[in-house]
């Protein structure tokens, strides 16, 4: 099982301050604590969606909207993908995240469950990202 803990963008985050080299410190340490444990996937911090756009689709059509965005809320500023047997399991770990702007900003991690390939209907579609090796571990 595959989940990807979502770290919520801050007015820093998105303004492209750095995180003080404690926080970095402290999530070097529980990325470490993962991959030793073997569930680590992949990680990393995302820029500022000022650096980014959005691709809009309505009625066939495509429209690209360059950043910056303006809930910050709504933004993603990192990433976790981690693999492990079980949701409690998942939970744990989650629950050791450390605050990902700082103990004193109030912020929320999401946490969702990827879907792997064997979730969908055997079809050829699937097996063309089966071959790519893309959706599994």
């Amino acid at each position: 099982m595959r989940y990807m803990i979502i770290v919520k963008a801050s007015p820093r985050s998105e303004a492209g301050d750095m995180p003080e080299e404690k926080l970095i410190a402290q999530m070097a340490a529980y990325h470490e604590e993962l991959a030793k444990a073997g569930v680590l996937l992949d990680a990393s911090g995302l820029q500022p969606s000022s650096k980014g756009w959005r691709v809009h689709y309505k009625d066939g059509r495509r429209a690209v909207v360059d950043g910056p965005f303006t809930e910050s809320k709504e933004l993603i500023a990192g990433y976790t993908i981690i693999q492990v047997r079980s949701r409690d399991e998942a939970l744990e770990w989650t629950r050791r995240f450390p605050a990902p702007h700082g103990e004193d900003v109030e912020t929320h991690i999401e946490v969702r469950q990827m879907f792997e390939l064997d979730d969908f209907p055997p079809s050829e579609a699937v097996e063309q990202f089966r071959q790519l090796g893309v959706g599994q571990q």
